[in-house]
């Protein structure tokens, strides 16, 4: 899953996209509206966190042009404006959930977990591939019904390639959603991930496949 965090109080900011880090969220931090948005524009993501103080571009501003652009990017506000009238106004101009700071780092999770629940729907709680499945709750691997152990970076690869099985993904896209743009890295490191999956996935009916020109594949293999 990855997060674009939009909070210009670098402390926080830097507090925060440790944490999310760490339960395994990529998180693209940014502390200026019109980057923010412009982000918003270009990169793929899953959620965003946003607060309504921003230089240059207020929370509203880049929540108005979102919807605008009919955008339908979940979307949690996180400020320290705490009146009722500041609530309904996030969530009438098109927030899908609202939290006041301070706040406790469980109920930031839970509710970030509740909102990418509601976005992508309830109705199958697994993704699979063949033997490969991946619990999208619990958030792990199980291959040939046993726990497959990954390191972050190949945990969030795999995931992108089963959220779109079937489906061919370029270096580009599957780069943007694993890396940060703050991240230390290019597009080879993909093929390292790529290299490194593979092996784990080796003996099973699953295989990830290199389309020249189109990317990558997750799929079933057909028996012998």
């Amino acid at each position: 899953m990855r997060i674009i965090l939009i909070e210009d109080q670098p402390d926080l900011a830097h507090w925060l996209a440790r944490a999310l880090t760490a339960s395994g969220y990529v998180v693209d931090v940014i502390g200026d509206g019109i980057d923010a948005d412009n982000a918003l524009k270009t990169e793929e993501y899953d959620l965003a966190i946003l607060d309504m103080n921003l230089p240059r571009l207020s929370g509203e501003a880049i929540l108005q042009r979102l919807r605008a652009r009919h955008q339908t990017l979940p979307v949690l506000v996180l400020t320290a404006r705490g009146e009722l009238s500041d609530k309904v106004k996030g969530l009438e101009m098109g927030a899908d959930d609202y939290l006041v700071k301070p706040f406790e780092l469980d109920e930031l999770e839970a509710r970030l977990k509740a909102l990418l629940r509601r976005h992508q729907g309830h109705e199958n709680a697994w993704l699979q591939c063949g033997d490969l499945r991946y619990s999208k709750q619990q958030q792990f691997f199980e291959l040939a019904g046993k726990l497959l152990t990954l390191t972050r970076r190949e945990h969030t690869v795999l995931e992108v390639l089963i959220r779109r099985k079937g489906q061919p993904l370029n270096r580009e896209r599957l780069f943007n959603q694993v890396f940060t743009l703050d991240d230390n890295a290019n597009q080879e490191a993909i093929e390292v991930y790529i290299h490194r999956l593979r092996k784990k996935l080796d003996g099973s009916n699953v295989s990830i496949t290199t389309l020249r020109g189109l990317g990558y594949l997750l799929e079933q293999r057909d028996a012998p």
